[in-house]
């Protein structure tokens, strides 16, 4: 297991400092043995902009995943997708989406208001609110039916600016068959309150949240801390911490906090190849990424409509990118390093590359890795 450094409150942690401590906590440096539930609340949820990326994101976290396991909380209403953090679709168990609504709710009527609230014109948010919440309480509605039904009310404006307008306003998850492995099933909606059948916490934990953001991405600055979820004026939550926490520096002289027994391993601590998964949190969760991805390699993956493309991690830090393919009877991984791979690494990228491709495609007849030149 990694042995914890002896750093000392108030020293500098090196970027590889950092990085170590980072995948330490994201369950990089090795597979973890936990339930579903509990890596998914220790994770503060997971990326899900599209429907598969959690799966590959627990696989390569935890040991021995099935793609069921959280197919099986999705259905029986133990885990769902709804917009949190940065008003992205986050999976997280029923508990911390009644629980960190409430918290980022500020950041999705901002949100709101900056892109929509030209379009919306003096629509009556209220108003709106409680008619999209009729709507959707009566029984789960498509994106397109929600649309058209809100268009009778509101015919001068877009049914995506309507339905966007009510996906911010209220609490709203996506129902299965939406997100489960293997299955299709268009964006559909109800509230979390009607869905998990209770209601959402009454008031924000802002302290317990940025406690459970270091404890899986610390150590952090608060600029990391708000780049995370999307809410500003979040100082004055570390302030108030402050006594429970530690400090130290980054090279750039920022201050960082950390919970004070949480991982440190040493520099050195070797990291073994990972693929992380589209959209995955641990490369959009700071203001200063360098942690985990420099600014060169950032700017390589950045695409006009914001896909994130699943990335590779090699000695920590991104290195490439990857694509499953699947045509017929035969699957194959992609893999684009962006620089030159020592031979040790490349044979552990297609090792782990195949258990990668069991996992994703175990029906296919035929697998294959393919590792491209460097850029």
């Amino acid at each position: 297991m990694p042995t914890r450094s002896t750093a000392r409150a108030g020293e500098t942690l090196s970027r590889e400092a950092l990085n170590r401590a980072f995948l330490d906590r994201q369950m990089l440096l090795r597979r973890r043995t936990m339930s579903v539930p509990e890596a998914i609340e220790h994770l503060v949820g997971l990326q899900a902009q599209a429907p598969t990326p959690p799966y590959y994101g627990l696989w390569t976290r935890l040991t021995d995943f099935r793609q069921d396991e959280l197919a099986a909380l999705l259905t029986g209403r133990d885990a769902v997708r709804i917009a949190l953090m940065r008003g992205t679709v986050h999976l997280v168990t029923a508990r911390d989406c009644l629980a960190i609504r409430p918290w980022v709710q500020p950041f999705m009527e901002r949100s709101l208001r900056t892109t929509f609230g030209k379009d919306l014109g003096d629509i009556d948010f209220g108003e709106l609110a409680a008619a999209g919440r009729e709507l959707v309480e009566e029984e789960p509605r498509s994106t397109a039916e929600l649309g058209k039904l809100l268009q009778e009310r509101w015919p001068d404006r877009t049914a995506s600016t309507l339905v966007n307008a009510v996906r911010a306003l209220l609490p709203l998850v996506q129902v299965p068959p939406r997100g489960i492995w293997g299955a299709s099933g268009q964006t559909t909606y109800a509230t979390a309150q009607m869905w998990l059948g209770a209601p959402l916490e009454p008031e924000p934990a802002p302290d317990r949240e940025v406690l459970r953001y270091l404890a899986a991405f610390g150590p952090a600055t608060v600029k990391d801390i708000q780049a995370w979820s999307g809410l500003t004026r979040l100082r004055e939550v570390t302030e108030r911490l402050r006594p429970r926490l530690v400090t130290f520096r980054d090279s750039s002289g920022a201050e960082l906090f950390d919970l004070p027994d949480a991982p440190r391993p040493d520099p050195d601590t070797p990291a073994p190849v990972r693929y992380l998964a589209p959209y995955d949190n641990a490369i959009l969760s700071h203001a200063d990424r360098t942690r985990i991805i420099s600014d060169q390699d950032r700017r390589a993956i950045a695409t006009k409509n914001a896909v994130i493309p699943g990335t590779i991690l090699v000695d920590g830090f991104v290195h490439g990118v990857w694509r499953v393919e699947q045509e017929r009877s035969a699957a194959t991984l992609h893999v684009q390093p962006f620089r030159p791979l020592p031979a040790a690494r490349r044979a552990e990228l297609e090792e782990e590359g195949a258990r990668l491709l069991t996992f994703a495609a175990d029906g296919a007849e035929t697998h294959h890795v393919r590792v491209a030149a460097t850029l």
